[in-house]
């Protein structure tokens, strides 16, 4: 885990370094100056912040509401009546000092359990920007980020990738279709399904991607919808 710690005070700081040295597997970096704290924090990406509330007229609670969202925090303090402030800028656990090991290693293992929440969370989400293709006598994963363009041919979908390779799948164009988010795929034939962010420029009867200038025509049954769509 890769912990920063913002305390203006030095004793504070130590504390904490000997906390992380004991229970292991922690990369930390301590800072006394709150702003070139923030400024690590942006630079290093920490997983977890352990961040006080009252620093020499620096107030922890603001520098909690610039922290990025993947930062998982805990506050430490000596002022117990700032809790409430702390978990409204969701705060995972608040730590009154002083506090010992116990007490420290609970706070780590709440940050550990939001962490992989959120990992969970994060996995989900990309998830669902996924095709599991059946190609030949396997499955293959698809970002839908990296879709140029789909074909049609007979009984097969052709899936057409950025990287300039491509995915052969026996099913209908239809049935892809549907797996596919609503508005960022547009018909614009019977034979062709393409990615509206791949789209460089577009007539009444054709389009062109923005990859090597790849020319698909557009349908007559389609064009009213296709320019309706692209006109959006």
């Amino acid at each position: 885990m890769k912990v920063i710690a913002i305390d203006d005070e030095p004793i504070a700081l130590s504390i904490i370094e000997r906390y992380c040295e004991r229970r292991g597997g922690i990369e930390l970096e301590t800072y006394s100056k709150p702003l070139l704290g923030m400024q690590r924090i942006r630079e290093w990406g920490p997983d977890t912040v352990l961040l006080d509330i009252e620093m020499n007229g620096t107030s922890g609670i603001e520098l909690a509401r610039q922290l990025p969202s993947s930062c998982c925090l805990i506050f430490t303090t000596a002022y117990a009546h700032y809790a409430l402030d702390g978990f409204e800028v969701n705060a995972v656990d608040f730590l009154h000092k002083p506090y010992f090991y116990e007490r420290f290693d609970r706070a780590l293992q709440k940050a550990e359990q939001w962490l992989l929440m959120h990992d969970l969370l994060r996995t989900s989400a990309s998830a669902t920007r996924q095709l599991v293709l059946k190609s030949e006598y396997k499955h293959v994963t698809v970002s839908m980020d990296t879709i140029l363009y789909i074909e049609s041919i007979d009984n097969y979908v052709k899936v057409h990738l950025a990287d300039g390779t491509s995915v052969l799948s026996k099913m209908p164009l239809r049935s892809l279709e549907e797996q596919l988010p609503p508005g960022e795929f547009i018909r614009i034939h019977r034979s062709f399904l393409v990615a509206r962010c791949r789209i460089a420029r577009f007539s009444r009867t054709e389009v062109t991607l923005t990859k090597d200038e790849k020319v698909l025509p557009i349908g007559k049954k389609y064009l009213d919808s296709v320019i309706l769509q692209l006109k959006r």
